[in-house]
């Protein structure tokens, strides 16, 4: 099933819309003139997965040594702090066992598109 979100102007850069698709809650994502849809809600308690923040990750590395990558963006539950890919969905700390469902966001004369 396709779904129209909304216009690209509807959702400005750094912005987020929630959207109810047949009781299914659904968070669209604008990051720098690229849009995720992920569902909103967090494998781990159950949280509003889409009221939390889009930051940067860390990536693997060398024992004791940090690397922040900001172009990754991955969505941080708001009550425990789980992360989550925007664009797999995966967690980068258990990828194999904690993921998030995601949807293919596509743009359409500027009408924002996601496949449910």
């Amino acid at each position: 099933m396709r779904i129209v979100v909304g216009n690209t102007e509807e959702i400005p850069s750094g912005e987020r819309k929630i959207i109810d698709v047949s009781g299914r809650s659904i968070g669209v994502f604008n990051v720098d003139g690229h849009y995720y849809a992920v569902r909103d809600l967090c494998p781990h308690h159950g949280a509003p997965l889409c009221r939390g923040r889009v930051v940067g990750t860390v990536l693997a590395s060398e024992p004791t040594e940090y690397v922040y990558d900001s172009q990754r963006k991955v969505l941080r539950c708001p009550w425990h702090g789980f992360e989550f890919d925007l664009e797999t969905g995966l967690s980068p700390c258990d990828p194999r066992n904690l993921r998030v469902k995601v949807y293919k966001v596509t743009i359409q004369d500027d009408e924002i598109v996601i496949d449910v």
